[in-house]
């Protein structure tokens, strides 16, 4: 039986959500299919930083995914792929939620609302790109209709990383 998915709000990153990210993620369970350390809170001050910006420039971001308490419990969105491999040049949608909200289906409500977004914004196509081992966000990849694809060797952690595609026109 399905149970209905939650109600989501999604905003743009403010500066104190790198905070907010920084303890969602502090956890090694949650970094797992990231290198299995938690990043400096840095890193997350320059990534809340460069969805600001994406947001201001294209119309959507990583955004900040709020709980029923208006707690900020990760983020879902999308952004270009920012990396050297796999799919240069095209949109990915990605999501991670704080170990706690594990289960109740927000990756997967607020990715359905990341697709209307940027299918609004004019985006023809999404990737997810998901290191092998990762079924939850595969899982998710599924719920949302994305089809496998490609797959890369992820340079850093020398594992499988499976693209998954979705047309949006």
């Amino acid at each position: 039986m399905n149970r209905p998915l939650p109600a989501v709000r999604l905003r743009v990153p403010t500066h104190e959500d790198a905070f907010a990210w920084h303890r969602a993620f502090d956890d090694p369970e949650v970094m797992e299919f990231f290198g299995g350390t938690p990043a400096a809170l840095s890193v997350y001050e320059e990534l809340t930083a460069r969805q600001r910006r994406h947001d201001a420039e294209r119309g959507f971001c990583l955004w900040s995914l709020l709980g029923e308490d208006d707690e900020v419990i990760g983020f879902t969105g999308a952004q270009p792929w920012p990396r050297e491999w796999g799919p240069k040049g095209e949109i990915e949608i990605g999501w991670r939620i704080g170990r706690a909200h594990w289960g109740r289906g927000y990756a997967t409500a607020a990715a359905r609302e990341t697709l209307d977004r940027v299918r609004a914004a004019g985006v023809p196509e999404v990737v997810a790109v998901i290191s092998s081992g990762n079924e939850r966000s595969a899982a998710v990849a599924r719920r949302l209709g994305m089809e496998p694809a490609e797959t890369y060797t992820h340079p850093r952690l020398d594992v499988p990383a499976l693209c998954y595609r979705l047309v949006l026109t």
